[in-house]
């Protein structure tokens, strides 16, 4: 990819991937077979677990086809390549103010085309940057938009449990002891954590998302709601405009080398 063109974002907006996409014809399985699919997959998924959560959404998507690769995904992936490319000096900064964690979940409700499951995201902030996320399909099928982001924030919420526990051992972070805030941007799974009744529209869901409930009220945890504007776990679970991705770029504290040098953050990258 040295010779590539700069992309402008990781994955364009509205843009559709299925399985139902794959080589047909003997020419296009040989063109495939010679296309280093999984080792440009397993390159962006080193960049998403060191320093690039902006990504993180795209490589869940596309590490869905590398079985059945065909021109439209490797095309996307190109895409991926090429933004890294051109952000390569982008770093995660974090302000020198008070030591706050906070968490942000979300869904995409039955975005994935070949199963209507639907689509998970959480990010962690502490002082303006993002120390962990995660963008991942969901292993069952919500059949409801709240379901769904139920489901997404308990799997934040067990996240938080490793989270809080190893700051807790550190012993850096005094706000810890607190209940630690996730942010919502949906007030149903918000009223079910809070206030859990029998509904023919929660009734059936699985057991083990309600660990969140039980962490709520022992009080280590509290769940806020959010504009969707202002979550920051919104980009991983969607494409974003290129306008709304530059936007969430700042919300995750990624800045570029030069911004970085002239701030008084300090630079993760």
């Amino acid at each position: 990819m040295e010779h590539s063109k700069r992309g402008l974002f990781p994955m364009r907006h509205g843009i559709k991937l299925s399985k139902k996409q794959f080589p047909k014809t003997d020419e296009e399985l040989k063109r495939m077979s010679n296309i280093p699919y999984a080792s440009a997959v397993g390159s962006i998924q080193y960049a998403v677990q060191c320093t690039r959560p902006d990504v993180a959404y795209a490589l869940s998507v596309m590490s869905r086809y590398q079985a059945c690769a065909e021109e439209a995904h490797w095309r996307v992936v190109k895409s991926i390549l090429k933004y890294l490319k051109r952000t390569k000096d982008m770093f995660l900064i974090y302000d020198g103010g008070e030591l706050i964690l906070e968490g942000y979940s979300d869904a995409s409700f039955q975005s994935d085309d070949d199963d209507a499951k639907s689509q998970s995201g959480f990010v962690f902030k502490l002082n303006g940057g993002v120390v962990a996320w995660k963008s991942y399909k969901q292993d069952t099928t919500a059949d409801s938009t709240m379901e769904a982001e139920y489901i997404a924030a308990s799997k934040a919420a067990k996240e938080a449990v490793w989270m809080k526990n190893y700051i807790q051992e550190l012993g850096v972070v005094s706000s810890i002891a607190e209940p630690m805030v996730i942010f919502c941007d949906n007030n149903g799974a918000i009223a079910q954590e809070k206030e859990p009744r029998s509904h023919h529209r929660s009734k059936h869901i699985l057991r083990r998302y309600h660990l969140l409930r039980e962490m709520v009220s022992r009080g280590d945890y509290r769940m806020d709601r959010v504009s969707s504007a202002e979550n920051t776990a919104d980009p991983l679970t969607k494409p974003m405009s290129q306008i709304a991705h530059t936007q969430y770029l700042d919300k995750m504290g990624l800045r570029s080398m030069g911004i970085g040098f002239r701030s008084s953050g300090r630079l993760l990258g």
